[in-house]
């Protein structure tokens, strides 16, 4: 029994120009944002867009400004200070939604976060001593827990 794709004429199906070779597909570039540039270059993104990174970026441009960084990028890395973080990694105890975030200075130091649709006894309880109080606006949906001696 013969396939039916035994006698199909190549010309037929890959068309006049086939010559048998297989041609690869085109290289798939990476876009990320000027936010996610930020986050990894570890700078405002206000700075960002006020010294020219572009909205979209592939990732070899990101990699280039990180490997040889311009004049006013190695002046804000100089300049800082470790006491303030620039982004924060929020991630909810519960279930790990996780999001970066600019720290605000009201901010407590807080033991847990959870996003604010969980329940308050999902959260792991407080340590024997402890008294517990919440923070709400804690990044775009996040409640923190905070243990504190009374």
């Amino acid at each position: 029994m013969t396939s039916l794709f035994e006698n199909i004429d190549q010309s037929v199906a890959f068309g006049p120009a086939f010559d048998g070779k297989i041609f690869s597909a085109p290289r798939l570039v990476v876009v990320i944002t000027r936010r996610d540039a930020a986050l990894r270059l570890d700078i405002p993104l206000e700075m960002a867009h006020r010294h020219g990174i572009p909205a979209r970026l592939s990732e070899a441009e990101l990699r280039a400004i990180e490997q040889d960084p311009p004049a006013w990028l190695v002046q804000s890395r100089a300049n800082r200070t470790s006491a303030k973080k620039v982004w924060v990694h929020l991630e909810c105890v519960v279930c790990s939604f996780a999001e970066d975030a600019r720290p605000k200075k009201w901010w407590p130091e807080w033991t847990y976060l959870a996003c604010d649709y969980h329940a308050p006894y999902q959260v792991p309880d407080p340590a024997d001593g402890f008294a517990r109080r919440e923070v709400d606006g804690i990044g775009s949906r996040f409640i923190a827990f905070v243990d504190e001696r009374p």
